[in-house]
């Protein structure tokens, strides 16, 4: 969705006569002095405001603010910028010695005396990022050779990052998304598929993926009322964030905030996400809703920090270290710590020892390139209904592709869809609009989903599920990925600087990505494991698409019970409707009180 953002793209204008879903917001400080540039060319005024006599200063982007309005950002504080981005990852990991872990015997402890500011440095791994890496290696590079190349630089203390840090601070823990995706697929299913929506009773149906959260803030600032067709599941990467930091918190006795996680994603709005207020500490730690709780105890956040594909290769150059020099062979090591809770390490370091049935399964073209969501709750209606079929119907572009499920007698069981991209998720949303009342007395509602003459097909409402991701072709096409403009990617894709390559060439390098997305084998581990307790397994002989339903259901339930947390308030999420500023007179006590919110969290 953000393929045009960086970090590096500060001093964008916003085009004059744009209206932003938020205000500018500034901190009352005295008139900074005349800009020296005079390539400065607008000012970015609100309605009602009058044109300032100094010339105006470059905008500068907020992650908060962009890109779910009319395609343009405000001139907001970068603070998210600032926060997350690769050079907080070395300044993190330079500001004091890491926190030490230690096995004794059969439990892994810590000294926490060491000192008060000491952090355990963790790491989550999209498999879209491996397959953008891997496609820009060639030489038919696995996902797991890559995941093994990003370990080195996170952890190996010769070759990686620590080998040139202050303290030579390593990340301990370096997991894939792809655990809690599998955990986010069957919660999913089920909250779709559940009768009368036991799982879920608020939502509305048709149900609507909320990982993206392109997609999410979208709907929030410019569409609330799509709001309770929003799946309430959290995304793989706001999910992993959870398990991490409570597991470890948990078993290790320790807070939150000495745990530091880092998510390499494949967009820039992941940024967006890790910083809501939903997915802090203050939702599963005992705390009251977030909403209601004061601007100094948000809460800590899940994710730490999220950096993408090309962020990862600009954190291996700022510690003049080539990434594509690094081992492909697994980093070992005899200082490595167990994780320190056997089930959960089981879950997410699966290994030919762990009980994790169907760990070896491959993505399928079938199920897109955005985890298969849409992918897992077909088959798992499939497997419930023996004998039944599936059918496909490409909607008036690629990325808008309908499904029936029919009984083998053609009766359709259930129906759903998968939209992809912008232009097609604004159809989506004109379709769940609600029916405005008429005006004149005994007057038909207007405006509805369901107009009259209208064929089935054209009704958002009859879907009971919708995949939507804010990219078009999915999350391999994320804005943080590595695009075919991109140095390495010309050199491979055998471009030069004379024939600049454009849309098609775009795509082709895209299908180089999604050949290594698809042909990518699971990622194998060789973290060892503690010997505290772990579950049964769940294995009731059931995998769909490569899925222990009931193993991933039993995961849950040691999770739920370690942390004394029912898992409803683990799993699960809010979202809200985000209210325009744009013509309002803000005091300066409500600018302060909505920059202090966003540096707390929140969008």
């Amino acid at each position: 969705m953000s393929a045009i953002l960086s970090i590096d793209d500060l001093n964008d204008f916003i085009s004059p006569g744009v209206a932003c879903i938020k205000p500018i917001e500034t901190l009352p400080t005295a008139p900074p002095p005349p800009p020296t540039s005079e390539s400065l060319e607008f000012e970015v005024i609100l309605d009602g405001q009058q044109p300032s006599s100094q010339p105006a200063g470059p905008a500068q982007i907020s992650l908060t603010d962009c890109l779910a309005c009319s395609g343009c950002v405000t001139s907001a504080e970068a603070v998210l910028v600032s926060l997350q981005s690769h050079n907080e990852v070395l300044s993190l990991l330079d500001s004091a010695p890491a926190l030490a872990l230690s096995e004794d015997g059969t439990t892994v402890t810590t000294n926490l005396d060491e000192n008060p500011s000491s952090k355990l440095f963790v790491c989550s791994i999209s498999p879209q990022v491996l397959a953008s890496l891997a496609a820009a290696i060639g030489n038919n590079t696995t996902q797991t050779q890559v995941s093994n190349m990003i370990t080195h630089l996170l952890s190996n203390p010769s070759l990686g990052l620590p080998s040139g840090g202050k303290h030579n601070n390593g990340f301990t823990y370096v997991v894939s998304t792809n655990r809690a995706r599998e955990a986010s697929l069957v919660l999913g299913a089920d909250e779709v598929l559940s009768p009368d929506n036991t799982t879920n009773p608020n939502i509305k149906k048709p149900v609507l993926t909320s990982s993206c959260p392109g997609w999410v803030c979208y709907a929030e600032k410019t569409h609330p009322y799509v709001l309770p067709y929003l799946s309430k599941v959290k995304s793989p990467q706001a999910l992993t964030g959870t398990l991490l930091k409570t597991t470890l918190s948990k078993t290790l006795s320790i807070s939150p905030d000495r745990i530091w996680h880092l998510s390499i994603m494949p967009c820039f709005d992941k940024k967006l996400e890790a910083s809501r207020e939903e997915l802090t500490d203050a939702v599963w730690n005992n705390t009251s809703d977030p909403a209601a709780t004061s601007t100094a105890q948000k809460g800590i956040r899940d994710v730490d920090c999220v950096i993408t594909t090309k962020e990862i290769l600009m954190l291996a150059e700022s510690r003049n270290i080539n990434f594509f020099s690094l081992p492909t062979t697994p980093y070992t090591s005899t200082t490595t710590t167990p994780f320190p809770h056997k089930a959960i390490g089981d879950f997410l370091f699966p290994c030919s020892s762990s009980p994790h049935p169907g760990k070896n399964q491959q993505q399928t073209s079938l199920a897109g390139t955005s985890g298969g969501n849409l992918h897992y709750i077909l088959h798992t209606l499939l497997s419930q209904h023996r004998g039944s079929t599936l059918t496909t119907t490409r909607g008036r572009n690629a990325d808008v592709v309908e499904y029936s499920v029919l009984s083998p007698s053609g009766e359709q069981i259930f129906r759903a869809a998968r939209y992809y991209g912008f232009r097609n998720i604004q159809n989506l949303v004109r379709k769940l609009k609600p029916a405005k009342p008429s005006r004149m007395p005994g007057g038909k509602p207007f405006g509805s989903a369901r107009r009259p003459g209208k064929a089935a097909g054209a009704n958002a409402l009859d879907f009971s599920y919708v995949e939507v991701m804010a990219c078009p072709g999915g999350c391999t096409n994320g804005g943080g990925q590595l695009k075919v403009d991109d140095p390495i990617v010309l050199e491979k894709m055998g471009f030069g600087t004379e024939n600049k390559p454009g849309p098609q060439e775009q795509k082709a390098w895209l299908e180089v990505v999604d050949e290594a997305y698809f042909s990518g084998e699971e990622e194998s581990s060789t973290m060892p494991s503690s010997s505290s307790s772990q579950g049964d397994g769940g294995n009731d002989g059931l995998v769909v698409a490569g899925i222990s339903p009931g193993y991933v259901r039993d995961v849950l339930r040691i999770w739920s019970e370690l942390t004394s947390v029912p898992v409803e308030r683990l799993v699960y999420t809010t979202f809200r409707e985000v209210v325009s500023d744009v013509g309002k007179t803000l005091t300066h006590a409500e600018q302060v009180a909505q920059l202090a919110g966003k540096i707390g969290g929140g969008w």
